[in-house]
């Protein structure tokens, strides 16, 4: 693809004779993206001119992926690495129209700041050392990973810097004068007290006001801002499941309970069990209040070593039985000496595994004679720095709480034994030194097989979806739906970058299905999902951005226009001239309310009220308000009494406060969404994803 965007470039009749040439290489590619330029190109994205590349996007976007963690979905990744990027280009953009450049004084302060707390690069007495920076990128020369990740790391600091430098250029740019600072000194101090009409709009009931659909439209053309919406598409789906039917699941018991009578025999349960189930043999205890509540109430009700099952637990059928019970401490505390395989950090020696081993036998054979060396074997050779100044000790632990070796030889042995043991962190020497609350635990053997269907069951599934598809073309969508008694699921608004379907969960393919330039409304088609058929139907479709329907918007605006409806009617019920003529008129009564502020506009007995509020400073002491239509009904205002806050000598300190919560801490993002509004932006993400 990287070679036809070059060939691209070059022109349009050069493009249809490699088209041409390729014809049987590139249809399919055109049948599956679309028939459109940047179905064929590598152009993730244009901003301002500027190319984002498929290859580097893509590759971001995985890398991006593996760092959120195994659950992290893909369209997550893509939005963060695009929100990411587009910042970076058009901060970039602007950078470089200004002739700002990153001095190296300003790139060597940025990496003193940003690497003082790693131990990289910190000196003997955990300071930061240049030194120790010119030491680490000398020594990542010949290693082409590292020096590749260095030098993304320094061309982030460098837009990091660069971004900075043009957002205090901005800020600079936008002056908070004293004027401004006292203003909001007055908003927050100056206050009044006054007595109001309030007729709540809650005193007309809903269904007495009619909102019609023409009124909706009229007011979404006027808002057309407001409900504007991206490509959408609406769709109906049903879901054919290959679930096991319940002869499937008939037979899977039976197979089950064919391995009982070997189950007892079994002289090495653990084999047994890892050679017939889908699950492995776990060798640990467990007390009765940890096992599944069908385990205490039937398998404990057994003699030990009987089989229990098969039964069902969840999407697996099981068998189980006691191979053994002990009486157990409920916790352990107990003290060791660590002997790691490789360096040891405790005495700077390198040990083998055997190594290892045979210097923890020899420290073994010197406390079995005098246990009282312990603590001082302790601080000469364990390893796990975590005890070692509490003599290797650890207090009373829980069962789950240390590597099963470990685990295993402080509950199943008795206080005062002393034991090696090895683990993943090498070889332990330890003594039991207390133990708490004995009672009895279980080991349980349990073959678990997965619920699945059989080839018959699948078979028929495809069958069943296959057929529905093909009467969901010729006969309707819904009709197929009705003969077959399936419910259809609507879902509406799904956008071009969507990745979830709900219903359904994360899946591009019927999404990017429903967005191809050739699928209409009513196109059907089926698709494999993991364990199901999914066929789905195009509802409604729109590939520009439009306003969105009245059904879209009613719940949005319904609200608005009935409120207005219902101060147009309390107003017309409203007689007479002063407040009492007019509360009297609606059966209300004036109320009081003081301290009012500007910045806190809530009137007591009313709610938050900031046009009301504002409206009353406007009209000063003892004079009255217009009829205002408010958040929650109708006012009227007259004002009591002014109380102006007392003038200060200088306001720098409310100046500094519009400076750090209007500019400084908003700045960058304030930038970002000015910059995206007047960009020239094309993106194509949808094509690649």
């Amino acid at each position: 693809m990287a070679v036809l965007n070059s060939i691209r470039k070059r022109g349009v009749f050069l493009i249809l004779i490699i088209a041409l040439a390729l014809f049987s290489f590139i249809l399919s590619d055109i049948i599956n993206k679309g028939s459109s330029a940047a179905s064929v190109q590598n152009v993730v994205a244009t901003v301002n001119g500027t190319e984002i590349l498929r290859e580097d996007f893509m590759t971001q976007v995985d890398e991006y992926q593996r760092n959120l963690g195994p659950n992290a979905a893909a369209s997550q990744a893509m939005n963060l690495v695009w929100d990411r990027q587009l910042k970076s280009l058009l901060y970039d953009q602007q950078v470089k129209a200004l002739g700002l450049t990153i001095s190296e004084e300003q790139l060597n302060d940025q990496l003193r700041m940003t690497l003082a707390n790693n131990p990289t690069f910190q000196d003997e007495n955990g300071l930061y050392s240049d030194a120790r920076l010119l030491e680490y990128m000398a020594a990542i020369q010949n290693n082409a990973r590292a020096k590749q990740q260095w030098d993304a790391f320094l061309k982030g600091v460098r837009e990091s810097l660069g971004q900075s430098t043009y957002a205090t250029l901005v800020a600079s740019g936008m002056e908070v004068s004293m004027a401004d600072g006292e203003q909001l000194y007055r908003f927050e101090n100056d206050k009044i007290d006054i007595e109001y009409l309030h007729v709540p709009y809650s005193s007309i009931a809903d269904e007495d006001v009619t909102v019609s659909e023409s009124e909706i439209k009229t007011y979404i053309r006027e808002h057309a801002q407001d409900f504007e919406v991206d490509p959408l598409v609406d769709l109906e789906y049903v879901i054919f499941e290959e679930s096991a039917s319940n002869e499937d699941m008939e037979a899977q018991k039976e197979d089950l309970t064919a391995l009982i009578d070997g189950f007892n025999a079994a002289d090495d349960v653990a084999f047994y069990v890892n050679d017939n189930s889908d699950q492995n043999f776990v060798d640990q205890w467990v007390r009765k209040e940890g096992m599944a509540q069908i385990l205490r109430d039937s398998l404990l009700a057994l003699p030990e070593g009987d089989v229990y099952g098969p039964y069902r637990d969840g999407s697996n059928f099981k068998l189980s039985k006691v191979v053994a019970t002990m009486q157990m401490p409920d916790s352990v505390e107990a003290r060791h000496i660590l002997i790691p395989v490789g360096l040891s950090r405790a005495d700077s020696i390198t040990r083998s595994p055997q190594e290892a081993r045979a210097f923890a036998d020899s420290l073994y054979a010197e406390l079995k004679k005098n246990r009282r060396k312990f603590a001082d074997f302790v601080r000469a050779h364990s390893s796990d720095l975590g005890s070692v100044e509490k003599g290797g000790h650890y207090d009373y632990f829980g069962y789950n709480t240390m590597v099963a070796p470990f685990r295993d030889f402080c509950f199943e042995g008795r206080t005062g034994d002393l034991g090696v043991v090895e683990s993943q962190f090498g070889v332990h020497i330890i003594e039991i030194e207390g133990q708490k609350e004995k009672s009895t635990a279980y080991k349980v053997a349990t073959i678990s097989r997965e619920i699945e269907p059989s080839e018959a069951t699948l078979s028929l599934v495809f069958s069943e979806s296959a057929k529905f598809e093909e009467a969901a073309r010729n006969e309707g969508f819904s009709v197929a739906a009705d003969q077959k008694g399936l419910t259809p699921r609507p879902v509406n608004r799904i956008g071009a970058l969507d990745a979830n379907i709900p219903g359904i969960g994360n899946n591009r393919s019927i999404i990017n299905w429903a967005f191809q330039g050739d699928v209409a409304v009513g196109d059907v088609k089926r698709f494999n999902l993991n364990e199901s058929y999914v066929v789905a139907q195009v509802t409604r479709k729109s590939t520009e951005k439009a306003l969105m329907s009245v059904a879209e918007a009613s719940a949005t605006v319904t609200p608005i226009l009935r409120k207005q409806k219902k101060a147009q009617i309390i107003r017309q019920g409203l007689s007479g001239t002063t407040l009492q003529e007019l509360a009297s008129s609606q059966n209300v009564t004036v109320k009081t309310a003081s301290a009012l502020t500007r910045a806190t506009p809530t009137i007591a007995g009313a709610g938050t009220e900031p046009v009301v509020v504002g409206a009353a400073f406007g009209v000063g002491a003892l004079n009255t308000t217009e009829l205002i239509d408010g958040e929650t009904g109708v006012f009227k205002v007259r004002v009591l009494s002014e109380q102006p806050a007392v003038d200060l000598e200088n306001y720098s300190s409310y100046v500094n406060q519009i400076k750090s919560g209007l500019l400084v801490n908003a700045i960058n993002t304030r930038i970002f969404n000015a910059l995206k509004a007047i960009a020239d932006i094309e993106d194509n993400r949808a094509d690649f994803y």
